[in-house]
């Protein structure tokens, strides 16, 4: 990706996470960015292509610094620990994380008006689940989950977990701790019993 396009879509996430998406004027975005208005439709042609893109980059940010967090514990034969810390991931008080997961919450919510990008949104959730679901087999794989499990419903019952106590946090009616410690409960209510 072009660095002007990043510097667009990072400011993007910003605008969102602050105004909405109803809230998201190619103005004020250009005043963000520090770029023309013009520029902006030069590479997003029109501002649902910005929106949807915008979408992306927050998938792809996320992963990143979900990256980070399994950094933290790979290596260590713990498959069960790289899941925690995959879905702990989201549930860190950083710029990026909160701003990603507000403007996440507000692109979800605009998809149920627009169906263009709710088909986009349910690409990324589906990637999201693949993802956690791959990393509930490798916790199967060691001897460290509940064999008869079905991986992607345990992906899709603790994604949907993320992402509500997520909003409850942001939104302040739910400390970050225990936010995580709901969710470090759900994983062992998922999972079974951690062996040993």
């Amino acid at each position: 990706m072009a660095d002007r396009q990043a510097l667009i879509l990072e400011a993007a996430v910003r605008v969102i996470a602050r105004n909405g998406v109803r809230g998201l004027r190619v103005e004020e975005l250009a005043a963000e960015a520090g770029v023309s208005t013009a520029l902006i439709y030069y590479h997003f042609k029109d501002r649902a292509g910005l929106v949807q893109r915008t979408l992306g980059f927050i998938s792809d940010r996320a992963t990143g610094y979900t990256d980070e967090a399994i950094e933290a514990v790979e290596g260590t034969e713990d498959a069960r620990a790289v899941l925690l810390q995959l879905l702990l991931g989201e549930l860190q008080d950083t710029p990026r994380v909160r701003e990603n997961s507000i403007a996440w919450g507000e692109l979800r919510a605009t998809a149920i008006f627009d169906a263009d990008l709710r088909a986009a949104l349910t690409e990324s959730t589906h990637s999201w689940n693949r993802d956690t679901a791959d990393a509930v087999a490798d916790a199967q794989a060691a001897g460290q989950a509940d064999p008869a499990a079905i991986p992607m419903d345990v992906a899709e019952r603790l994604n949907s977990l993320v992402e509500g106590l997520s909003e409850r946090w942001l939104s302040g009616s739910l400390e970050l701790e225990r936010a995580r410690t709901l969710l470090k409960g759900a994983v062992d209510a998922e999972l079974g019993p951690y062996p040993g």
